[in-house]
């Protein structure tokens, strides 16, 4: 998986046609979706750069903001592995060189069906980043997105996550 998609619970059939479309417009007609067994929650695995997929859904949604209907957030995933403190832990120590010198970051995590310490799992992550935390505008977002026994961990910037209804709400401001 290298997109987390969520939407309204019960209407996963739906979404799942609707991904299967605007994957395919993008350009990825052989796109796998898997519906999870958590409620409002899919996964994709596309051929497509999983940030560029996010970027240009947004411009169709600037576009025609009724092209999409059932997707309520599109989340990038750069690394998939076993939801372990350990494994999280080394995944995000590999991938932390995205996190430049002078930028700040701030860790999110969410959990679905998971007993793991959200708070332990920040304390071992920022022992080993030496940059600033800035909760609230940080340059980057530390992502760890545990769907039991798998998790996804991606350093997006903030744009890079798309919300559809922000998104829509900021076309009529």
């Amino acid at each position: 998986m290298n997109l987390i998609i969520t939407c309204p619970r019960h209407l996963e059939p739906e979404t799942e046609e609707e991904l299967i479309d605007i994957l395919g417009e993008l350009g990825d007609s052989d796109v796998k979706i898997t519906i999870t067994n958590m409620s409002g929650i899919l996964t994709a695995e596309t051929k497509l750069d999983p940030i560029e997929v996010v970027r240009k859904i947004k411009e169709m949604l600037l576009d025609e903001p009724w092209s999409v209907r059932y997707c309520k957030r599109i989340i990038p995933i750069q690394k998939v592995i076993e939801s372990k403190i350990e494994e999280i832990e080394k995944s995000v120590a590999e991938l932390s060189n995205q996190i430049l010198d002078e930028e700040t970051y701030r860790i999110s995590i969410e959990k679905r069906n998971s007993d793991l310490s959200s708070k332990e799992i920040i304390t071992k992550i920022a022992n080993n980043i030496k940059n600033k935390v800035s909760l609230e505008f940080p340059d980057k977002v530390l992502l760890i997105e545990i769907l039991g026994n798998k998790t996804g961990v991606s350093i997006l910037k903030k744009s890079d996550i798309l919300s559809t209804e922000k998104t829509k709400r900021s076309m009529s401001e």
